[in-house]
């Protein structure tokens, strides 16, 4: 199973940048998929998740507003529409998707099975 990444890159403070993870080797259209990021010296953090069917989605308080999650499930993808983007933005992007059949989604980091390489956001000011 593969989950690739990709839309990262340099933007200034107020632009947009469009994140997407392709995943290969198997099909979560009945699994929960999402995103999480980590900054340099910092933890990886939940940024924002979506149910199997995309009626539930969920966000850290620190991008409501600003980010929208979306998928498509004849892909077997999910994306990150990240806008306002701010220097505390700054991280590497991994997307995520979850083994379990599940009507919602879990925001812990180690409910989630599969990640991928991660796509580097920077931000600057």
């Amino acid at each position: 199973v593969q989950l690739q990444a990709s839309g990262g890159g340099l933007v200034q403070a107020g632009g947009s940048l469009r994140l997407s993870c392709a995943a290969s080797g198997r099909t979560f259209s009945s699994n929960p998929m999402g995103w999480f990021r980590q900054a340099p010296g910092k933890e990886r953090e939940f940024v924002s998740a979506i149910s199997w069917s995309g009626r539930s989605v969920g966000y850290a308080e620190s991008v409501k507003g600003r980010f929208t999650i979306s998928r498509d499930n004849a892909k077997n993808s999910v994306y990150l529409q990240m806008n306002s983007l701010k220097p505390e933005d700054t991280a590497v992007y991994y997307c995520t998707a979850d083994a379990n059949v599940r009507l919602g989604y879990s925001s812990r980091s180690t409910d989630w099975d599969y990640w991928g390489q991660g796509t580097l956001v920077t931000v600057s000011s």
